[in-house]
């Protein structure tokens, strides 16, 4: 069985477009960024690692060489009297080719 290198023609792009939620802008995401050539985003729960690399070259129109995910469990919180929990997270850690560069923060040089 051969693997089709074109991701993009298996998935419907109006799903593609929904697969990104938001990136993630933090300290620990600044550094993977500067030493791995990664960036981090916020996923769909149920978004596969097929489908986010997909979405990441539609939109930014990069090779991406790897994509690694993580479930994160929402902490349980308390204000006053009520108890609260927060949303289950899925993040995305999208490692970029080589030369390939992708700039969320939009700073300028």
């Amino acid at each position: 069985m051969s693997r089709v290198n074109n991701t993009n023609a298996q998935f419907d792009e109006g799903r593609l477009m929904q697969v990104l939620v938001a990136p993630i802008v933090s300290e620990k995401a600044t550094m993977i960024a500067e030493k791995t050539n990664t960036v981090t985003f916020k996923v769909l729960q149920d978004a596969t690692k097929h489908e986010i690399k997909a979405a990441v070259q539609l939109m930014f129109k990069v090779d991406v060489k790897a994509v690694a995910v993580t479930n994160i469990k929402g902490k349980t919180k308390r204000f006053g009297k009520s108890i609260g929990r927060r949303d289950n997270i899925r993040k995305a850690y999208v490692t970029l080719q080589a030369g390939q560069e992708l700039n969320i923060g939009g700073e300028s040089a």
